[in-house]
């Protein structure tokens, strides 16, 4: 019995032995990359070289965007277990513009299901422009994706609601979720965009034309319109980018706001459509999903790990954050964020 009792507790100790050994390794290796000392100085050694470059300009097709103050500049990283670091003005807030596609796309996954998405307006870049009416014209609207504007407010126009309050008030709350408090419209910017959206209004009436909007096309372009003009600081965007990267769950409210299982579906859509027509070199650079908005916002999701935002509104020609490509990119090989970049057993 003696004997029998030695063995059973060198099993266990055997065990444990190699427990802690996974433990550590794992631990280990968790450290290299995110720990907190690592994470602190590659978001100042980025926010310090990229703080005082002068590249890029103001979006001015909406006149508010002109008149956005270009030397905003904040960094901020989620990570999946709610921490928060940050640099710069994190205070400022900016309007969401396209970023907000993602979430949009996000809430008819959840109301109705990714296949919504898929047979609607479909998935695929489309190797145009974001407004480009070639695209629609070239596959009847159906070889487009929700990052691009017709696909965009042909997403909103799917969100369900029975009037315009119900289905605005509906995607507020929701991008609040994602963010963890409550956001509101730039009244300013609002105005602008609205006076100025004609085209998107042809692009959505295209898109009804096609059978792809099935209600009011003129109110999914304003309630789009509207969405766009929401305001975020830098934190916010981190916020919904950690949110994607802890797997629909808020690291920071603790509240599940999207289902576990669409997160791959709407990471797959950022990574292939995310960054306008600059969006297979920016994944090709850092393999990771992102979403950029012309107000000077950027999102980008490493899976598992953290979600990092910049604002700074200068934007180079593709419409993409001169410094918050830069700021992000760096940040994320700094600390190992490529979902793509393993490393053999």
């Amino acid at each position: 019995m003696l004997q029998h009792n030695r063995h059973n507790t060198n099993l266990i100790m055997s065990f444990i032995t190699a427990l802690a050994l996974v433990v550590s390794i794992s631990t280990s290796a968790y450290a290299d990359t995110l720990n907190p000392y690592k994470i602190k100085a590659a978001i100042k050694r980025a926010y310090d070289d990229y703080k005082n470059i002068k590249e890029g300009a103001n979006a001015d097709y909406i006149p508010a965007l002109a008149k956005v103050d270009p030397k905003i500049f904040g960094i901020a990283l989620i990570t999946t277990d709610g921490k928060v670091y940050t640099a710069g003005d994190l205070k400022t807030e900016v309007s969401i513009q396209s970023i907000s596609k993602v979430f949009t796309m996000a809430k008819v996954m959840e109301e109705s299901s990714p296949e919504a998405i898929y047979n609607n307006m479909g998935v695929d870049a489309t190797g145009q422009v974001f407004n480009s009416i070639v695209a629609i014209e070239q596959y009847k609207g159906s070889e487009m994706n929700a990052m691009v504007n017709p696909g965009a407010i042909t997403a909103t126009s799917m969100v369900k609601g029975s009037s315009y309050d119900d289905i605005w008030n509906k995607i507020l709350t929701y991008y609040g979720d994602f963010a963890g408090r409550k956001l509101t419209v730039l009244e300013d910017i609002y105005k602008s965009e609205a006076a100025t959206n004609q085209r998107n209004q042809a692009l959505a009436m295209l898109m009804f034309a096609y059978g792809h909007i099935k209600g009011d096309p003129l109110q999914a372009t304003d309630i789009y319109t509207k969405q766009c003009s929401v305001g975020v600081n830098t934190q916010d965007l981190a916020a919904m980018a950690a949110t994607l990267a802890n797997g629909g769950k808020n690291p920071l409210t603790g509240k599940q706001v999207i289902s576990t299982k669409h997160v791959p579906e709407i990471l797959a859509v950022m990574a292939t459509a995310g960054l306008y027509d600059d969006s297979g070199k920016w994944l090709y650079q850092t393999g990771l999903p992102a979403k950029s908005g012309v107000g000077g916002g950027l999102i980008a999701v490493s899976p598992g790990k953290f979600g990092i935002a910049v604002i700074s509104p200068p934007l180079d020609e593709a419409g993409n954050s001169v410094r918050a490509q830069k700021a992000i990119a760096d940040i994320s090989n700094a600390l190992g964020g490529n979902p793509y970049a393993v490393k053999p057993r």
